[in-house]
């Protein structure tokens, strides 16, 4: 007896293989575009990635990046940049960025996370000026009074202080140095990078003549904040700054750390103690009360929020201007 075996159809053989097929390439394809896409730092925009470690690093890749790029700041605002602690989020969108813009030693959570990161360009802004180890007092008061001060507690060692932004020339070599790497991460829109960050140098440089001439004829020179952040701009234009706590905003002062600023504000004619947006005023306002002294905000432009005063980083700089020009009685 012959037992006949259904037959296959040999089109309908070749239609699902043909199929197979046609789908295999289309994920390889599409697995080959999102490794491409990956690999070259842009988005499906088309921009390029970059990645942010706080406000005055996206300040810089936005104004020289403009339109080419897109902006990622792992701080939010209103988080204390020293805080920061980099999410498994976080370290997978620097591993998809085509830059990384941050700065070694401010925010230790990013540095390793980027260190380990596979992303092709890193820009370190400590590394495109030169640094400076400063304490509690920065500038020249600080140095008239050395030997008057010896052995009190200052309120912190020294260190290498990462504040260079709060200094417009210091930033201006930064923004010179972040425009560089722009141009080599994406030379198709080189030209636009070194016309974007000439322009922001200029603006830069108004802003460090309007405090020359804002701050050269002054009743004082001496001015007291929460921590050390302005140490790079009080001697940028002559003057010195007092911190309370050291270059760690969360540090207590000493009892004779307090004791030697009340003594210092009554005979160098200290009108004002500075506190920040993001750290508590509670030990400046107590110094305040205690030597009858005003408060005001100085700001260290470590993030915009909703209490800053101004949009950007040249309006709040301006304003931190009007702030210290009123406290030190600017003619």
């Amino acid at each position: 007896m012959n037992v006949r075996l259904p037959r296959l159809s040999g089109r309908r053989l070749i239609s699902t293989t043909a199929v197979a097929a046609t789908t295999v390439l289309g994920l390889t394809a599409l697995s080959a575009c999102s490794a491409t896409s990956a690999a070259d730092g842009k988005n499906s925009d088309g921009k390029l990635d970059v990645v942010a470690s706080f406000y005055p690093m996206q300040f810089l890749a936005e104004r020289i990046g403009g339109e080419h790029v897109s902006v990622t700041n792992l701080t939010e605002p209103g988080q204390e940049p020293h805080d920061l602690e980099v999410s498994a989020q976080q370290r997978g969108r620097i591993e998809q960025a085509g830059v990384a813009l941050y700065l070694k030693g401010l925010q230790p959570s990013v540095d390793e996370a980027i260190s380990q990161s596979g992303i092709k360009t890193k820009v370190d802004a400590a590394s495109l000026t030169s640094l400076e180890k400063h304490g509690s007092e920065v500038g020249g008061h600080a140095e008239e009074h050395a030997e008057e001060h010896e052995g009190h507690d200052h309120g912190g060692e020294e260190g290498s202080d990462p504040h260079i932004w709060l200094d417009p020339v210091k930033y201006a070599e930064v923004a010179q140095g972040v425009g560089k790497a722009l141009e080599k991460a994406d030379p198709d829109h080189a030209a636009d990078y070194r016309k974007n960050t000439a322009a922001l140098v200029a603006d830069l440089g108004k802003l460090d003549q309007k405090f020359k001439d804002g701050l050269k004829n002054t009743d004082s020179k001496v001015f007291i904040t929460t921590h050390a952040a302005f140490g790079y701009l009080a001697e940028r234009y002559g003057l010195t700054e007092e911190a309370i706590s050291g270059l760690d905003p969360e540090s207590e002062p000493s009892a004779a750390r307090v004791k030697d600023l009340q003594k210092m504000a009554k005979a160098d004619g200290v009108t004002t103690v500075f506190y920040e947006t993001l750290v508590s005023d509670k030990t400046a306002k107590t110094l305040a009360g205690d030597a009858h002294l005003k408060t005001d905000v100085l700001d260290p432009l470590e993030g915009i929020t909703k209490k800053s005063k101004g949009e950007d980083y040249v309006q709040v700089m301006e304003s931190n201007l009007a702030a210290l020009q009123k406290a030190l009685g600017a003619k």
